[in-house]
């Protein structure tokens, strides 16, 4: 352990720390021994997306290195929702919201262990929230906000104007509330989120310092861009979800798969376990041999073993490799291949007593223009059914050409390829 690098100069390296209160206040705890610390979830949506898997790896971070992690998943904050700069958010029904916390739970519990020494906890900030009067919220929590501090908030600043409704504005309350909770009743001592939050991780900072007279830790974790300035985010639209159902496994790995060189490394160091030397040599190859994309492949399959398990990223890269040639499309897990045929684009024809011709497929799987060109592509030798390349134009499939649930897979030339689901 002597010889182990300090998690706070892991995280610093990892570029994890965009903001803080006083790290050296926090280091030296930290090696007093385990500290109690927590990261929120807000169930605004059925399932947890790329954002939170920041907070979900830095959690797993904090606990490999001894710490004592508490999950908390908002039911009461999820019913209400931080403030946004792009305007007012629905609120969902109670009903729906109370659901969603038990999704996000059993999603987070995987990626942590919830026994030994310094097992996390989860907890739900409905049960304080909820027995609370709005009398007692407003005397023991609302006289420690002075206002003026409040609209100095960027968030909120910049929604004054278009309008910002009560309710949203007084999120930081909420939040900070929770801080102040766990630090009673569990000497939670350090709380960290995304930076968007910074203002409302302060916030607790501050309320337990006004109200106890002790001191509190905070950090934020850089928002996740992309290399255009843009976030992923399901308020943004294009959200990596990672429930399967919500985006499939495949889907999950091809993003990670495809992300810009310029990324690569951010990524690496920001979502993966893999050491230093490691993470380092796979940039300068990224770097020096971008075709080989060997930052890329090691990237998406670190993170999507991390989330969906080995087992799952292996069906995938079979598939990938049957998809361009490199393996047999009968022996391919069903599922996978129709998650990976979906994401690839194609169409449907309907069954009947004869399929249609190879030159029909290339156009219903929108791999040809017209039927011109795809005979054209037949006769060149550049048309594939189910990876046999085809000579013949009028040739048709028959049912023992069909893989998986349903599917005939084509492909144009060595890269372009597409399904046709046969309904």
């Amino acid at each position: 352990m002597a010889d182990r690098l300090h998690i706070l100069d892991d995280l610093e390296w990892r570029g994890l720390l965009a903001h803080s209160t006083d790290l050296d206040a926090l280091r030296a705890e930290m090696d007093e021994g385990p500290v109690r610390f927590y990261v929120g979830f807000d169930p605004t949506a059925p399932s947890l997306h790329l954002g939170n898997l920041v907070q979900v790896i830095t959690a797993r971070r904090l606990q490999d290195a001894g710490h004592v992690p508490f999950l908390l998943v908002g039911g009461a904050t999820g019913l209400i929702g931080d403030p946004r700069q792009s305007g007012e958010r629905t609120m969902n029904p109670v009903d729906t919201v109370h659901e969603w916390v038990g999704r996000v739970q059993r999603q987070i519990e995987p990626f942590l262990s919830f026994d030994g020494d310094n097992a996390a906890t989860m907890v739900n900030n409905y049960d304080w929230t909820s027995k609370m009067s709005a009398i007692e919220f407003l005397r023991d929590i609302g006289k420690h906000f002075p206002v003026n501090r409040m609209l100095a908030r960027e968030v909120v600043r910049s929604r004054l104007e278009t309008g910002i409704s009560y309710t949203e504005f007084s999120y930081v309350l909420l939040q900070s509330m929770d801080f102040l909770e766990l630090f009673r009743s569990h000497d939670v001592r350090l709380q960290f989120g995304g930076s968007d939050q910074w203002g409302n991780l302060t916030g607790g900072v501050e309320l337990i310092r006004r109200v106890t007279g002790r001191l509190a830790h905070a950090f934020a974790t850089p928002l996740v861009t992309k290399a255009d300035g843009t976030k992923y985010g399901k308020s943004e639209g294009g959200a990596l979800w990672l429930d399967a159902g919500m985006m499939s496994p495949y889907a999950f790995y091809q993003f990670w798969l495809n992300v810009e060189d310029v990324k690569v490394g951010e990524l690496l160091r920001i979502f993966t376990f893999l050491d230093h030397e490691e993470i380092v040599e796979l940039e300068q190859q990224t770097e020096e041999k971008p075709f080989l994309r060997a930052g890329q492949k090691r990237l998406a399959e670190e993170v999507t073993s991390f989330v969906h398990g080995t087992d799952e990223t292996e069906r995938i890269k079979a598939a990938s490799a049957a998809l361009f040639g490199g393996g047999d499309l009968q022996s391919l897990d069903p599922a996978t291949l129709g998650a990976a045929l979906q994401e690839a684009g194609g169409g449907e024809v309907p069954t009947g007593e004869e399929l249609p011709t190879i030159v029909d497929l290339l156009v219903a799987a929108g791999l040809s223009e017209s039927r011109k060109a795809a005979r054209r592509t037949v006769t060149e030798g550049g048309a594939y059914l189910n990876n046999e390349r085809v000579a013949d134009p009028d040739h048709r499939p028959t049912a023992a050409d069909v893989v998986g649930d349903g599917w005939l897979v084509l492909r144009r030339g060595k890269k372009s390829f597409a399904g046709v689901r046969l309904v």
